[in-house]
């Protein structure tokens, strides 16, 4: 049931507007004055506002800007019993969705309510489509830790400063960069992300630069790089730390100088982005083991954002859990489980080495496999290592095979087969669930990926 609320100087024109919205069982609040009416908005979830424009104490046109100031979504209808086309050209610039004459008219008073509700539908669900689409979450958790984190991103996204995140595997780097994007004037151009691990160092130049037909043997056409995709936008470098010297170089001269060449190429390209870069490495000791460019280091670290593990920030578990568990439920189609006082417990005396991606996969596990509540008892049972959930019988063909090393002409191959059979054992250990996989073995989901498929691994293997 939609909610309205009326802000009107004249009593009977209160009534008699009530009386009709509340005869087509809307739920109808008035107010006989504009500031008492945005203490209202301020304070409770309107769908739609009717203000009156000549009104004592405060003007309905202030009302009109002061609301959207703070409910910027709100459809507000502006009423007047001295309505001029003035009047309704202003009220439309200052962002009213439509002006209605007094005494107004029955049909064309309903017509427009329901238009502006819809109006108002629409814009919401736009909101969650876009936000499900650019897969930005919230960023939750009240800690002093996160709150700092949360304000330097609304201090620095408006700006074109580079960024460099700094943080353990699964503890939400990517989501400060897709904020920090999120919040930036260029919200409407790209975020183009690389996964600098995921790519081998001698193909990591041509998806950063792009390169020219016949550069190389399998360059049978032109390829744009993630530089000029993600131009007008934002370039999100993640594990730059993993970063071959040669495509450091080649960044820190793009940084420097906003212009690329793409590989096998002579013409130079000017680019507009703004670099984000993410890494869990230590790169003041990858620096001093010559591992990586100090100055490409301080172009990237105009601001430093350390997002710390979740084990220093236990206090923040229970609102994530509780977030997790509504959307799991939701994504599965089944009613939201609750958590206990004790199993809440429980999930904050863990250790948590694998961070928030750690206790989403708990949760979710949690939601699987206990009943309608869950309890201490569960936390205990399927957080532990040798719990039922580890507990997975392998197939013989499975197992891995005595090996015969005579059949490797190099130690390459002997690597690369070990970590064939090691990856295919722990997929279908794992029923082929490759975000469990890719923790279970403490790589990037598309690390994995990548090996899968350099390998040929399929699950019918």
């Amino acid at each position: 049931m939609a909610k309205i609320l009326i802000i009107d100087d004249e009593r009977a024109i209160r009534n008699t507007l009530r009386e009709i919205l509340e005869y087509e069982n809307y739920e109808v609040e008035d107010i006989d004055n504009g500031i008492d009416g945005l203490s209202l908005i301020k304070k409770e979830e309107f769908d739609l506002v009717l203000c009156d424009i000549k009104m004592n104490k405060m003007d309905g046109m202030e009302v009109l800007s002061e609301g959207l100031s703070i409910r910027p979504d709100l459809p507000f209808i502006m009423i007047s019993g001295h309505g001029t086309i003035e009047t309704a050209v202003e009220a439309s610039k200052k962002g009213a969705y439509d002006f209605i004459s007094k005494p107004p008219d029955l049909n064309r008073l309903l017509i427009t309510v329901r238009n502006a509700l819809e109006r108002g539908n629409l814009v919401t669900e736009t909101k969650v489509l876009k936000r499900r689409v650019s897969k930005v979450r919230e960023i939750l958790g009240d800690s002093a830790a996160i709150s700092k984190i949360k304000d330097t991103i609304e201090r620095v996204a408006p700006t074109d400063a580079r960024v460099l995140i700094t943080g353990a595997n699964g503890s939400g780097k990517e989501l400060v960069a897709r904020w920090l994007h999120e919040k930036s004037s260029r919200l409407n151009g790209p975020m183009i992300e690389v996964n600098c691990a995921a790519i081998p160092s001698e193909l990591i130049e041509s998806e950063l630069f792009g390169h020219e037909k016949g550069s190389f043997t399998s360059a049978v056409k032109q390829r744009i790089g993630k530089f000029e995709q993600a131009n007008g936008g934002t370039l999100f470098l993640d594990e730059i730390g993993d970063m071959s010297h040669s495509a450091q170089a080649k960044v820190l001269r793009a940084l420097q100088e906003n212009k690329i060449t793409r590989v096998g190429g002579e013409k130079e390209i000017e680019v507009n982005v703004r670099v984000i870069a993410a890494t869990n490495k230590d790169l003041q000791k990858e620096i001093d083991a010559n591992n990586f460019r100090m100055d490409l280091y301080h172009r990237l670290s105009v601001i430093l954002i350390h997002v710390p593990p979740l084990s220093d920030r236990k206090d923040d578990i229970p609102i994530l859990a509780h977030s997790f568990c509504t959307e799991i439920c939701s994504d599965y189609n089944m009613p939201v489980k609750k958590i206990s006082d004790g199993a809440m417990s429980a999930l904050m005396d863990l250790p948590w080495s694998g961070n928030i991606r750690e206790l989403r996969n708990m949760i979710e596990r949690l939601i699987i496999l206990s009943e309608k509540v869950i309890t201490e008892n569960d936390v205990r049972t399927f957080a532990n290592p040798s719990g039922p959930q580890d507990v997975v019988s392998i197939p013989v063909s499975v197992q891995s095979p005595q090996v015969n090393f005579d059949q490797f002409s190099n130690f390459q191959e002997y690597k690369d087969q070990s970590e064939k059979e090691y990856i295919k054992y722990k997929l279908q250990k794992n029923n082929w669930n490759v975000s469990k996989t890719a923790d279970d073995i403490d790589i990037q989901r598309s690390h994995l990926y990548s090996k899968i498929e350099k390998y040929g691994l399929k699950r019918s293997d």
